[in-house]
């Protein structure tokens, strides 16, 4: 039997929005909001969450992870220039972070 070896996957937060305009228009104010900063890294082994990831963030990107992780790619037939790379937001409305998703190894 083949089994194919996973891949690791580094996630990076390329970007963090802040719309205020938003915020002020139309959320109720909450006393704690994303902590992810841009910069920060995480490795998902084998297409598993990486500890400390956000849970929201995670839903949006775990289907692109898990296909990287399985030596997928190449998303929407030429999407990114990288083809084992997929760039995702988190579904935050009014303070989207934009994750770059890359197979590492």
């Amino acid at each position: 039997m083949y089994l194919c070896k996973m891949k690791n996957v580094k996630i990076t937060a390329i970007r963090k929005a802040d719309y205020k305009d938003l915020q002020s228009q139309y959320e109720n104010p909450i006393l704690h909001t994303c902590d992810v900063c841009e910069g920060m890294t995480w490795v998902s082994l084998a297409g598993q969450k990486p500890e400390g990831l956000c849970d929201e963030a995670w839903k949006t990107m775990r289907e692109f992870v898990e296909q990287l992780a399985q030596g997928g790619g190449n998303f929407y037939d030429g999407w990114m220039k990288n083809p084992f790379s997929a760039m995702i937001s988190c579904n935050d409305g009014f303070r989207p972070v934009s994750f770059l998703l890359e197979t590492i190894d």
